[in-house]
């Protein structure tokens, strides 16, 4: 996925006769200078759910996916060039905190999606109008465009800055936000739908959204999505309050137009090119390029887990199974501008997101399946490499309606973390002796922790590792203390180990480890898959009887 395209996706325009919508321009939009499209017509959520459920028991209609010319020529920079006129932007000229404005189709966005403001319960579309739009640095002729061209998706602006964006839905069912950092970073979608499979994934669209006037002086807006694809259609409604965190409070209804082998709920994507822990494409000048480093999850057990990210050479899928999971998500831990010394994108200030299931009225929430994690292989930082989603056990199946619901924090940290001492850092090299010749091929893991009880403990403190590989052999163990990690100030703790690979597969191993004192887990539990060379020399009984013995 090529973040220059906007995630690869297209928002679909809904087929202009399947439903009778259109309206009398309501007075907020008649004030910022938008025109109507049709007749008003009544709407709710559960209005919204009935479409959906509609579309999915009719035939898929292939959106129109097609540019005219003056605007299918424009290239990345020609395109952006475009520029929508902020004095049009809607509730401008209503006193409120929010306005919303609008995309221009381009670029690979090229099948429009409905615009429609709610309020006083009836939904009003928006026109598109050339006059919406400044086309004089793109050198196209806003005379040569179809009078009925549409959008391209919307963005947020709050009143505490209306320079600056704070949201913006673009692109398939793709969207994002800032914090307090005001950065951009990793994006969110409504679905996935067969992601990391064998076959192509298919990227389900938000072909009309319903934007609802807040009423004065609130820090809350409401919007709406109607989704369809191939496989599903779904109704969203988004509240969404911008802040120091930005929270989404979503709920959505899915009616699957067939059995969905792979479901993906509350999907992440992300971008990892290379850090500490895998210089595989550190190919740049900066020391670090990702939007986030990994992918943490708080399982439904209550253990805490981290899970470092990687630029693989090939696509990797792993599930990590679960039963009502508490939450997960893509987080960026390192925000020390040093690390990166990006100053023009700020890697350092990119947001984390964080996914918090909902419980139903009986206090149900998502069950049993598995947080999934796709990192498929990148060449440099354009392309977004990193999913992450919840996996239900049981696959939806046509006629059914799916509800879920679920919160997504936007800020420079979660709203929950763990109480134990987490992963600050994780770095990876040759193994061995420093001063003794090599025998054999190993891997050095060293992993720093930081925060919890560390800063309580004795200097007689019996601190270990405690490590688990589904292959290989772990040997030359230890933990010890540390004043400070990553320049924070804070106790923390060092772990290493090298990992001995004694079978010639080329299969990833996956290790697991936390550290412990007297039989009490001081940290979160670190993962991580890694993938032996293609040249490693295995060990000779000889050599093995001469190997360093593992520390206890």
């Amino acid at each position: 996925m090529h973040r220059r395209e906007l995630l690869k996706g297209a928002a679909a325009a809904l087929a202009s006769t399947a439903f009778p919508w259109a309206s009398l321009l309501s007075v907020s939009a008649a004030q910022a200078g938008l025109k109507p499209l049709g007749e008003p017509h009544k709407f709710s959520f559960e209005v919204l759910k009935n479409q959906a459920r509609e579309l999915a028991s009719n035939e898929y209609i292939p959106p129109r996916d097609t540019l005219p010319e003056p605007i299918a020529k424009l290239d990345w920079d020609h395109w952006q060039a475009i520029r929508f006129d902020d004095e049009q932007s809607l509730w401008r000229d209503n006193d409120l905190w929010f306005q919303a404005r609008f995309f221009h189709l381009g670029f690979t966005i090229k099948t429009p999606v409905r615009m429609f403001e709610v309020a006083d319960g009836q939904a009003q579309e928006l026109a598109y109008d050339l006059e919406m739009f400044d086309y004089g640095k793109s050198g196209v002729k806003p005379e040569t465009l179809p009078a009925d061209l549409g959008f391209a998706g919307f963005r947020l602006n709050f009143h505490t800055d209306w320079m600056r964006d704070v949201a913006a839905f673009q692109g398939a069912s793709y969207f994002r936000a800032v914090g307090g950092e005001k950065q951009y970073g990793q994006s969110a979608r409504g679905l996935a739908v067969d992601c990391g499979m064998g076959y192509p994934e298919e990227f389900p669209n938000f072909i009309a959204y319903y934007l609802e006037r807040p009423s004065k002086d609130s820090s809350t807006v409401t919007v709406y999505g109607l989704l369809d694809s191939p496989s599903v259609s779904g109704a969203y409604r988004f509240l969404l309050t911008p802040g120091d965190t930005f929270v989404m409070d979503i709920d959505a209804a899915l009616y699957p137009r067939k059995e969905i082998a792979r479901l993906g709920i509350a999907p992440l994507t992300s971008m990892y090119q290379y850090g500490e822990n895998d210089q595989r494409m550190a190919n740049d000048w900066r020391p670090e390029i990702h939007d986030t480093d990994g992918l943490q999850m708080w399982t439904g057990g209550g253990e805490w887990i981290w899970r470092p990210l990687v630029n693989p050479q090939g696509v990797r899928v792993n599930s990590y199974f679960d039963d009502n999971p508490r939450g997960f998500g893509l987080l960026q831990r390192d925000h020390d501008f040093d690390h990166y010394q990006d100053d023009g994108v700020f890697y350092d200030r990119r947001p984390s997101v964080w996914v918090e299931p909902k419980h139903d009225a009986d206090g149900q929430g998502w069950g049993k399946g598995s947080v999934m994690l796709v990192e498929i292989p990148t060449v440099d930082e354009t392309f977004d490499n990193i999913v992450a989603f919840w996996n239900p056990v049981e696959k939806p199946q046509r006629g059914e309606e799916v509800s879920l619901g679920y919160k997504l924090y936007w800020g420079a940290r979660p709203p929950v973390t763990p109480q134990g001492a987490t992963v600050r850092a994780t770095r990876t090299g040759i193994g061995g002796v420093v001063g003794q010749p090599r025998k054999y091929f190993s891997w050095r893991f060293a992993v720093d922790f930081a925060g919890g009880d560390f800063g309580h403990l004795g200097t007689d403190a019996q601190v270990e590792p405690v490590i688990e590989a589904s292959r290989g052999l772990v040997e030359i163990t230890s933990a010890r203390p540390l004043i400070e990690v990553n320049g924070e100030g804070v106790s923390g703790y060092r772990a290493m180990f090298d990992l001995k690979p004694t079978d010639n597969s080329l299969e990833p191993i996956n290790i697991r480890m936390y550290l412990r004192c007297n039989g009490q887990a001081l940290t979160e539990t670190w993962l991580y898959q890694w993938t032996p060379p293609s040249d490693v020399q295995l060990v000779e009984p000889a050599a093995e009887k001469a190997s360093p013995k593992a520390k206890t």
